[in-house]
């Protein structure tokens, strides 16, 4: 830290820590109850998961609609409880690395989808109207 620098910019602001690196005033429990509770609600939604779909609770038709909202509130779970994604300032890099991150694997896996079902297309299968058309052995 220079001279030249106010003192309010030598104090650091409360979350931003690197990875590992803990205030001493923090409380050690109450980091583990954190992680304790985005593990129970973890599990809890994967046991819904489950039961949603072993059990008859719903419409069967709606199940896969069940799924897709415990998988997103899971998703939250692990970005709230475990990667401490929050919505302050001081998070705008981790927003930005976890977005890039989610158009890479859209791209890899959308990219990978499109490129299979255009080589899937463009083999070389017999047209349908000639597969309908009983098959003439020369018989004239």
């Amino acid at each position: 830290m220079s001279v030249d620098q106010p003192a309010e910019l030598s104090k650091r602001h409360k979350a931003d820590v690197a990875p590992g690196e803990a205030y001493p005033e923090e409380d050690i429990a109450k980091g583990i109850r954190g992680y304790l509770i985005g593990l129970g609600l973890a599990v809890l939604l994967t046991a819904c998961s489950f039961a949603v779909v072993r059990m008859n609770f719903i419409w069967a038709p709606a199940i896969p609609v069940a799924v897709i909202v415990f998988a997103i509130a899971q998703m939250g779970v692990h970005l709230v409880f475990f990667l401490h994604i929050t919505t302050g300032p001081d998070n705008t890099n981790n927003v930005m690395a976890l977005a890039f991150g989610v158009l890479i694997v859209f791209l890899l896996i959308g990219g990978s989808v499109w490129i299979m079902s255009n080589m899937n297309h463009n083999m070389m299968h017999r047209p349908a109207a000639e597969q309908s058309q009983p098959q003439s052995h020369g018989h004239h």
